[in-house]
């Protein structure tokens, strides 16, 4: 059994099984709230994402 404070409400929950369905969160609700918050890009990524991809090393002939 496990303390968790729900991310989007802030409810604190106790004695929460670990394999409880709505983890991190208290309910659907909240888990939906989040999904939400992610598709209308409330939530952003701290640091540009570098625009360069990375190099495929040369081959060497055989």
């Amino acid at each position: 059994m496990a303390r968790i404070e729900c991310p989007i409400c802030k409810t604190v929950l106790t004695d929460v099984p670990d394999d409880f369905q709505w983890r991190p969160f208290c309910s659907s609700r909240c888990k939906l709230a989040d999904l939400h918050n992610w598709l209308t890009e409330q939530y952003r990524v701290s640091e540009p994402v570098p625009l360069t991809t990375p190099q495929e090393p040369e081959k060497k002939p055989n």
